[in-house]
């Protein structure tokens, strides 16, 4: 099997759909590993835009899609999900369709509970959670009481787990809200999402072996960012699950063994939803000038993105654990009106230099950025897909990046559009 893990190396918006998109026309499959309908996939194809949150990008190809076992998957969502790319021309059906039989479910009850304690937070403290019950059913999965799709085998054992699961939440929910939530509906509810979806579930760990034996081309598509790995991010202002490559195993059944490529996506500056530290945002009219243009907002929430200039100390750890071997840039041309563009190459915390990115959130928080400013172009790279038709002073912008991660740049992305980028090595042949 050949494969290629892609992942985005900011908090996520890098713009992973697009490239996911672009590279599928190589690929046998693409694989989802994590997270769930939090997640925000937009493309543009002539001029057509589809937002994805739960289908593997690689269905508007018609490429085999598969949700692998590390999403966590609420049913209602993706019937409804399924109906509209249905209604914009692209067919889902069984033999380009495929979901985990061993995906945990998110159910009514967790999207309620999600809401509440976010609700329930003040400021700061706001964690910026879309409210769709991802983390409660990461927790419901992780306590060992969660429900899978292989559970629908049995209706009688899942009815007794449904009850658990609403009698351990009701404790919570009535203590806030002086009220209790009946299972039975959304159990019927549920229950006819599973009746619809089933054709779809299977043993998704052996069909991957089953392409691995006839040499297919695999394409894993990361949800979410690097800084947004529960382990590895900013915690706790964080999604609930690995959104690391190495996940990309355990969230599918893959073998590890496969994992070789592995391609980071980046903007050309950076953006983040929500809460939590953000060393370069720019609060100010260039932070502005930036989401106007990025059109910075997101893609399941709606939210307006914070901005600001690329960090390049977050870059570097993203490389070095995530194991990038590739990277691409995106959204290059947003740039194109600005005189000057900053770089941040190293930190100053405490009248200390800092120049690798910091675990500890309260250093994050007093963090200075020290910037090399280097000369825009001021000059149209839209829709260029040669290198050598971009201005020089973006051509030195790129080079710069190599230089201070250490990484090659092999796609840069110059617009929205499926044809809109320059490819300057072949990452999956």
């Amino acid at each position: 099997m050949t494969s290629l893990v892609i992942v985005g190396t900011q908090w996520g918006d890098e713009g992973k759909g697009k490239i996911v998109d672009l590279l599928a026309s190589s690929a046998d499959a693409v694989v989802r590993f994590q997270g769930g309908h939090n997640a925000g996939h937009t493309l543009v194809i002539n001029s057509k835009t589809f937002k994805l949150s739960l289908l593997p990008s690689g269905i508007v190809r018609q490429k085999l899609s598969i949700i692998g076992n590390g999403v966590v998957v609420d049913p209602i969502h993706l019937e409804k999900e399924i109906r509209e790319i249905t209604n914009q021309g692209i067919e889902v059906n069984t033999s380009n369709f495929v979901i985990s039989s061993d995906c945990f479910l998110i159910l009514p009850i967790h999207r309620y509970i999600d809401s509440i304690r976010e609700n329930l937070k003040q400021g700061s403290k706001k964690i910026g959670t879309t409210g769709r019950g991802i983390g409660p059913a990461y927790e419901d999965k992780v306590s060992r009481r969660g429900i899978r799709f292989s559970d629908f085998k049995n209706l009688k054992e899942l009815e007794e787990k449904f009850i658990s699961i609403y009698n351990h939440h009701n404790v919570w929910i009535e203590k806030f809200e002086g009220k209790e939530i009946s299972y039975l509906d959304d159990f019927e509810i549920i229950l006819k999402c599973y009746q619809s979806l089933s054709k779809y579930i299977e043993n998704t760990w052996l069909l991957l072996k089953q392409l691995n034996d006839k040499n297919k081309k695999i394409l894993f598509e990361g949800a979410q960012g690097f800084y947004l790995d529960l382990d590895h991010g900013t915690y706790p202002y964080v999604t609930s699950s690995n959104t690391v490559p190495s996940n990309a195993s355990i969230g599918s059944g893959a073998n590890p063994k496969y994992l070789k490529r592995i391609l980071g996506i980046t903007k050309a500056y950076t953006t983040r939803v929500g809460n939590g530290p953000f060393p370069t945002e720019e609060s100010n009219e260039i932070g502005e000038k930036l989401g106007k243009i990025g059109n910075e907002f997101g893609t399941v929430t709606g939210r307006k993105r914070r901005c600001g200039w690329l960090d390049i100390l977050m870059l570097k750890k993203a490389i070095t654990v995530s194991g990038i071997n590739g990277l691409v840039l995106t959204k290059l041309d947003v740039l194109d009106s600005f005189r000057d563009l900053k770089i941040c190459t190293s930190y100053k915390i405490n009248n200390q230099i800092v120049k690798d990115y910091p675990s500890n959130i309260s250093s994050n928080h007093q963090v200075i950025p020290i910037y090399e400013t280097l000369k825009g172009w001021e000059e149209k790279t839209k829709g260029i897909t040669k290198f050598e038709k971009l201005p020089l002073n973006a051509q030195n912008f790129i080079k710069r990046i190599e230089t201070l991660v250490s990484c090659n740049i092999d796609i840069i992305s110059t617009g929205p559009e499926r044809d809109e980028n320059i490819i300057i090595n072949e990452v999956f042949s």
